[in-house]
């Protein structure tokens, strides 16, 4: 596990009409989103890796499609400095996970179909009326880049 990252299990409800799962709900888990968006990705195309200094991204990972998700921590006061975590989200293991500043994230879609993933950053994307510098660190676009997928 890295620190300060979190992982919410999805519980799908299911009845005679289809089935539900509660992605966010502001009394079980401490997050203040911004924003909203969706993302379906193609198979085997990843996006990332790139990190915040200042923004946190809550994903979301209910399927279709699956996902190998990447986390690197490059936080110079955090007790997991320089460890990675991976894991399969999406259909297989539905889940929401909270990315603080500081912690390199990125996923493939490894499944056969396109995979979605909804995220509800805490910060609007370029700031107030797209105004602002993009708050990102895109180290898919250096080539020595010591985070890779895939």
């Amino acid at each position: 596990m890295i620190e300060g990252v979190i992982i919410k299990q999805l519980e799908k409800f299911t009845d005679d009409r289809g089935s539900l799962m509660e992605i966010f709900r502001q009394d079980n888990l401490d997050f203040h989103p911004a924003m909203a968006y969706l993302s379906w990705t193609k198979p085997q195309v990843a996006r990332g890796p790139h990190e915040h200094v200042y923004q946190s991204d809550c994903f979301a990972f209910p399927g279709p499609g699956n996902f190998r998700l990447h986390l690197w921590d490059r936080r110079s006061g955090s007790k997991t400095n320089g460890e990675k975590l991976e894991l399969i989200v999406g259909l297989d293991n539905p889940c929401v996970v909270i990315v603080p500043p500081g912690v390199v994230h990125g996923y493939q879609c490894v499944s056969e179909e396109m995979a979605l993933s909804i995220n509800f950053p805490d910060k609007l994307y370029k700031g107030l009326n797209k105004s602002e510098e993009v708050d990102e660190i895109r180290w898919e676009n250096d080539e020595a880049s010591p985070y890779k997928i895939g």
